[in-house]
């Protein structure tokens, strides 16, 4: 079955990345979030977006207008009714999540898919809201999702053979590569990510090396694009704090235990890139 019309649950930073990316694929979007100045949030950093493509010459000005046409922003529920897969990228919290996938549910056709773009909370869990947790899956999506290539999709205990093959038909259609993992905190991308990143905060923390010295090495002795350090300021000190209190919780093992420098990080407010200031300053 083509997925033709698109529902996004968010119009965050991930959200509208995810929205951009299926309309530029010719795709149908209804992008839903709660208020209308999120609405203009997300038409704003997508229209930026595509304005640097346009900027770059990789996209024709009267692609940008179309793309941006074929998008609806929302703050009803209701106008997911005629959605092929409704994808829900809200805020890495379960019980909001939880929450909003039971509104997905009450108001989409029964062959619609529901997917979840978490990137640790277990989707047999999320799966559970739904009447149809057969039609559920993972699709994990990496930020900025207009430049990564990957989604890395999830299935849970209930997820049918079907939901995967649709879910990796869509992901192909708007132009990423579809990997397959199961189900576990962190599936495959952050469960090798994430503690990787928490290490190098404990190496800062114990005063190794700097955090310039722990990122240059990185990027130069293992090839890395970005060092753990900015990235984790780019993903959000408190996304990845969460990311490690579940692995901490789901594994019930110390060697994911949060580094107290993240902890104390996030107490503070300095969350990265979207507050000013991580391990690094940003203007």
């Amino acid at each position: 079955m083509e997925s033709k019309v698109i529902g996004v649950i968010g119009a965050g930073i991930m959200g509208s990345g995810i929205v951009q990316v299926c309309a530029q694929a010719g795709l149908s979007v209804v992008m839903v979030d709660v208020s209308a100045a999120a609405i203009d949030r997300g038409f704003s950093a997508i229209n930026s977006s595509l304005d640097r493509l346009v900027a770059k010459g990789r996209l024709a000005e009267a692609d940008k207008t179309s793309a941006v046409a074929r998008i609806k922003g929302t703050t009803s529920y209701e106008d997911l009714a005629n959605c092929d897969v409704v994808i829900e990228a809200a805020t890495e919290s379960e019980g909001l999540k939880l929450n909003i996938l039971k509104q997905i549910d009450a108001v989409v056709r029964a062959d619609a898919v529901i997917a979840s773009n978490t990137s640790s909370i277990s989707i047999s869990k999320l799966a559970s809201a739904i009447k149809h947790p057969e039609r559920f899956i993972g699709m994990h999506f990496f930020n900025p999702v207009p430049v990564m290539a990957l989604v890395e999709l999830i299935t849970g205990l209930q997820t049918a053979g079907e939901t995967l093959e649709r879910a990796k038909a869509l992901a192909t259609a708007i132009g990423k590569t579809p990997i397959s993992a199961k189900n576990s905190p962190g599936f495959a991308v952050n469960r090798i990510l994430c503690p990787m990143i928490n290490e190098a905060i404990f190496a800062l923390q114990e005063g190794l090396a700097t955090a310039e010295d722990i990122d240059q090495g990185m990027k130069l002795g293992a090839n890395h694009p970005i060092g753990p350090l900015a990235l984790a300021d780019m993903i959000g000190l408190d996304t990845m704090l969460s990311v490690m209190e579940t692995f901490y919780a789901g594994f019930n093992d110390p060697k994911y235990r949060p580094a107290p420098l993240l902890r104390e990080m996030v107490d503070s407010g300095r969350l990265g890139r979207k507050s000013g200031h991580g391990f690094y300053k940003y203007s």
